[in-house]
């Protein structure tokens, strides 16, 4: 293992080397396929509206002064590029909305511009103060005078936390048709989630990206994010806190200037250290078969699955296991990063026989897609070799991807398959999302040392 790794680095360096989440941003682009459905489609017609409670009713009243429909404009052509929700949170006109609906202005400002829509039709520019990739929110201010004393939203006391089943109201607005108001739940935070997000039984859907969540005294609470693919009313909202201190933090700062690509890429080196640094202190959990043991991560902020042979394998037997985190760090419409991924598959084949399972083992191995170079990535850069553990001999390919815009960062895979056996075996995948090269490196081994043989 250890001369795979060394051979690897020097081949890396000569080379001059020197990336599916069950949630998704709803913030609307154009042309775009939501990703939730929109309020009202085929189907619903003739069905009874749910009722607006009087909170629900009474907190808009209160609350639709500060907020906003967020408007990224390309500049060639003055039409909307994407469209998501923000609020006004201080005197000065500082507004918060998620990141990610501000993404095409931040990494191309030369390209677009930003503007606001009140809940009155009113209008008006945007600058960009701040961002934070990692909890998806950015900082924005009002130019102008126009929004003056229009009053600003507080954050709920972090000191008063909300209880499971307390009633909180989501707004924004949605798929550009108008403002509104979606009353739901707290749930609490997700399980299992490296950064905290709160679960909010309600439907948020693309458009209101970046809109604040109130609890019943009008104070935000958090931000909408994200809403669960295939699923009804499951949201995610960024916890109130993070946007507070973001606002802290850089309230009197000056707008960015230039694309945020430095800004960016300083942001995701901070959050993939203490990724693998967490990552790599957990130790694995093995999954003994009848002669291996297969390194299974604990699911402290990732989630495994696993299933057993499917009817039409045509007598080879197999087990697969998958874990994954399930939150992503998003970078812009075509690139999401920050997250680990893992699989093995346990094969037997004493049905098929030496050859044709040979066949079938190998191909498997040659099945697995390790990507093209696109406009964020290069191509794969690969070393194969063979390593031992513990006397289980193994064939190793270690591949990594140059991020094109955020140097220093890679992504990761990892491939490994035994072959010590006629008719069984093991194959392992790991995969690192946005990882320096040195991490990828700690990664690697770290993946390699949870492999060893069991057989007596």
């Amino acid at each position: 293992m250890r001369s795979l790794l060394r051979s690897y680095t020097r081949w890396l360096w000569c080379c001059g080397l020197w990336l599916a989440a069950l949630s998704a941003p709803v913030a609307q682009a154009q042309g775009a396929r939501p990703v939730a459905p929109a309020a009202s489609h085929a189907g619903s017609e003739g069905r009874q509206a749910v009722p607006v409670s009087a909170s629900a009713r009474r907190l808009y009243e209160r609350a639709k002064g500060q907020l906003l429909q967020i408007r990224t404009l390309l500049k060639t052509q003055d039409s909307q590029a994407s469209v998501g929700s923000g609020f006004i949170v201080s005197e000065q006109g500082h507004v918060i909305t998620n990141y990610h609906v501000i993404s095409q202005f931040a990494l191309e400002p030369e390209n677009f511009r930003l503007r606001y829509a009140t809940t009155e039709g009113e209008g008006g520019q945007l600058e960009l103060i701040d961002f934070d990739a990692r909890r998806d929110l950015a900082l924005l201010r009002v130019v102008g005078d126009e929004l003056k004393g229009v009053g600003q939203l507080s954050f709920r006391p972090q000191g008063q936390p909300l209880s499971k089943g307390d009633r909180i109201y989501s707004m924004g607005n949605p798929h550009d048709v108008a403002f509104a108001v979606v009353e739901g739940t707290y749930n609490g935070l997700v399980e299992r989630s490296f950064d905290p997000l709160i679960y909010y039984s309600g439907s948020i859907n693309s458009g209101m990206s970046g809109g604040p969540v109130l609890d019943e005294d009008g104070r935000v609470v958090g931000i909408n994010v994200s809403a669960m693919f295939f699923a009804q009313q499951m949201s995610f909202l960024v916890p109130a806190e993070y946007a507070e201190k973001l606002l802290q933090r850089s309230r009197d700062s000056k707008p960015l200037k230039g694309a945020g690509w430095t800004r960016l890429r300083d942001q995701l080196m901070a959050y993939q250290d203490e990724l693998v640094t967490r990552f790599t202190a957990q130790p694995w959990q093995s999954a003994n078969h009848a002669h291996y043991r297969l390194p299974v991560p604990e699911q402290t902020f990732m989630r495994c699955w696993g299933r057993g042979t499917p009817a039409d394998t045509k007598g080879l037997d197999f087990e697969r296991s998958q874990c994954r985190m399930e939150h992503a760090i998003f970078v812009s419409g075509s690139l999401q990063t920050g997250w680990l991924d893992m699989s093995h598959e346990a094969y037997d084949g004493s049905k098929l026989g030496t050859l044709r399972f040979a066949r079938q083992y190998s191909g498997s191995f040659r099945n697995e897609r390790l990507g093209r170079p696109d406009k964020s990535r290069t191509a794969p850069f690969c070393k194969e070799d063979f390593v031992e553990r513990d006397g289980l001999p193994l064939r190793a390919v270690v591949c990594l991807r140059a991020y094109r815009k955020l140097d220093g960062l890679h992504d990761l895979s990892v491939l490994v398959t035994t072959v010590d056996a006629k008719t069984e075996g093991a194959l392992g995948r790991f995969d690192a999302r946005g990882v320096s090269f040195d991490n990828a490196l700690k990664l690697a081994a770290h993946y390699l040392e949870g492999f060893a043989w069991t057989k007596k």
